[in-house]
């Protein structure tokens, strides 16, 4: 009877008018932040803060909670018309989806990642209302050593992410590593490779490299060609969501397996949807009966990232709610949000304001749904930029991409770094070396290192100790074994072979 009576309280405050219109204007803003490359979902919540002082508590949290589940998704668009990812969630597929347009299929590569992002977040929403205090109470488990193994396994989800050879994928990800190490933010809080530019203290942006490493090197690319194609000759996109049930049908399984990995990455805090993307797309990879399609256009790849883009925002609220400890940066900013408004994250929060709690879970559901006709409207507009000239959408993009870069920190620097890293990639692909990979370095760099040297302090040097808790010593076992496995797996090719020659 009472979960009754606060699920109609909770209804109540959700389906206000004041409050389903600010659902409505916050899913548009985040469709256009998404769009637009080097604009991402964590900025598209900065930008929503100073909105939120003047509503009521439901209605602040829903415009937090739309903005960023329409960015996380529409960050797929340029991704696949363009090859210019909208936020870094929708980097670990962009390649994949491009490849489709190319091919004539850019209703199928985005209305899939639609369908899937909607689906996945909606189990995550799920989980989230279901075992939110339980789940949240199996995260704290995790410490610096199980931290390790998790990143651990995400950078070696690069070799398969790298399209052609693990080796130059291999060299890449090294590269994106070192980026990461430039600056102040290590454990000694002391400068590394930063050249006396102060700029560098904080670190090599993400979004610049980002931007540059997939847009500048696709404009820089145009310039080159001789012969350019000015458009990519697939018409008006259509058939949105034709090739749907048929990915439903044939993908269930990595739709499950997606939305689960993403609400269980999205829970650890620091991870969010671009780990959990960067994750999924290795796994997916890795356990795909059509593993060698991968890189040429397969909606495979697209579709459970897709998923776990999503179904990680809700995996981040579990802690968030529960302890008060942000999953993500959009949460961390959500947690301020909630203390201003007075609904203090905490056990409490469920004892003493559940209605408010269950209206967040109903924004929750109702962001996705919305996401369906929302996402396909911008879909079918966005469709008309493969029917612009490519030497007039090229420099509109580049425009784009300056005021993005610019905008990270207000600084000239960040359009600097664009173009170094721009023409970086350009030479990376020019010569078969995949750039995801560099990205994932980045993303991942930071936090492999903080919880590396940590885990050390607390073990004395014994590097035995990673293998002395229980989780920690499955991951481990884990990842060691998707390591060692292509060695071990041409090892016994050979032997195998050898003993046939010796009968």
């Amino acid at each position: 009877m009472e979960l009754f009576n606060n699920l109609m309280l909770a209804s109540q405050l959700v389906l206000d008018p004041y409050v389903l219109l600010v659902i409505l204007g916050s899913a548009m803003f985040g469709m256009l932040v998404g769009c637009i490359p080097g604009l991402t979902a964590t900025m598209a919540t900065a930008l929503l803060v100073p909105i939120t002082f003047f509503m009521p508590p439901v209605a602040a949290v829903a415009a937090i909670v739309t903005a960023t589940a329409m960015a996380i998704f529409s960050g797929d668009i340029p991704g696949a018309l363009l090859r210019m990812p909208g936020t870094p969630a929708s980097a670990a597929y962009a390649d994949e989806a491009y490849a489709m347009t190319r091919q004539g299929k850019a209703g199928t590569a985005l209305g899939v990642g639609l369908v899937f992002s909607a689906i996945g977040g909606l189990i995550g929403t799920i989980i989230l209302m279901s075992f939110a205090p339980a789940l949240a109470e199996f995260a704290l488990n995790f410490s610096s050593f199980e931290y390790f193994w998790l990143i651990l396994l995400g950078l070696s989800g690069a070799v398969f992410i790298g399209s052609a050879s693990a080796l130059k994928a291999g060299v890449t990800l090294i590269l994106g590593l070192l980026v990461a190490a430039v600056g102040m933010e290590n454990p000694a809080a002391h400068p590394r490779f930063t050249f006396g530019n102060s700029e560098l203290l904080g670190g090599v942006s993400l979004i610049p490299m980002m931007v540059g490493m997939f847009a500048v090197s696709e404009i820089l690319r145009y310039m080159v060609n001789t012969n350019p194609d000015l458009r990519v000759e697939t018409g008006r996109i259509g058939g949105i969501f034709s090739g749907v049930s048929d990915a439903l049908r044939r993908y269930r399984m990595g739709l499950a397996r997606g939305s689960l990995l993403g609400t269980a990455v999205g829970m650890q805090p620091g991870a969010g949807a671009d780990m959990a993307s960067w994750l999924s797309y290795a796994v997916s990879r890795k356990f795909s009966k059509e593993r060698e399609k991968y890189g040429t256009g397969h909606v495979e790849g697209i579709a459970e990232s897709s998923a776990a883009n999503n179904s990680a925002l809700a995996g981040a609220w579990v802690p968030a709610l529960v302890f008060g400890i942000p999953g993500d940066s959009i949460t961390a900013i959500a947690i301020g949000v909630l203390y201003l408004k007075g609904l203090n994250p905490g056990p409490t929060l469920f004892l003493y304001n559940p209605e408010n709690i269950y209206a967040i879970f109903m924004v929750f559901v109702l962001a996705n749904i919305i996401m369906l006709p929302l996402g396909w409207m911008v879909i079918k507009l966005a469709g008309n930029i493969l029917r612009v000239p490519r030497n007039i959408l090229m420099p509109v993009i580049l425009l784009f991409c300056v005021v993005g870069a610019f905008a990270i920190n207000n600084t000239v620097f960040g359009v600097t770094l664009m173009l170094f890293f721009g023409v970086l990639g350009f030479l990376l692909e020019e010569n078969g070396f995949p750039v995801a990979p560099a990205i994932l370095g980045v993303v991942l760099g930071r936090m492999l290192e903080e919880n590396f040297v940590t885990s050390m302090i607390k073990a004395d040097g014994n590097f035995l100790v990673f293998f002395e808790r229980p989780i920690s010593a499955v991951l481990g076992v884990v990842t060691l074994s998707i390591m060692l496995w292509p060695l071990a797996a041409r090892l016994f090719r050979r032997g195998d072979r050898i003993s046939k020659k010796a009968a």
